[in-house]
């Protein structure tokens, strides 16, 4: 029942909001490690800085923990961290 809910409100939400809108409320809303909610909280926490100061770099690490951000530090980066957010940071 409650992946149906999810199908029926993610529908709606994407007929309703434009991409750069459903983005912004993900990435304000999702957990970023333990106890760090959301872009800015992820930025002051990580960088020290207000979201909007981040670097390209910083957002890329920040961008490369998301599939596991308990385990993974954007401010310590692992050597694979830093070789995705360097992938990343081409795109950007």
């Amino acid at each position: 029942i409650r992946k149906g809910l999810e199908a029926y409100f993610t529908v709606l939400v994407e007929l309703m909001w434009p991409k750069e809108r459903i983005l912004e409320v993900y990435l304000n809303s999702i957990e970023m490690g333990a106890g760090i909610y959301g872009a800015q909280a992820a930025a002051e926490h990580y960088f020290g800085v207000s979201a909007a100061r981040l670097t390209k770099r910083q957002c890329a690490l920040i961008a490369v923990t998301l599939p596991a951000p308990l385990k993974r530090d954007p401010a310590h980066p692992s050597a694979y961290l830093s070789r995705r957010a360097s992938a990343i940071s081409r795109y950007m």
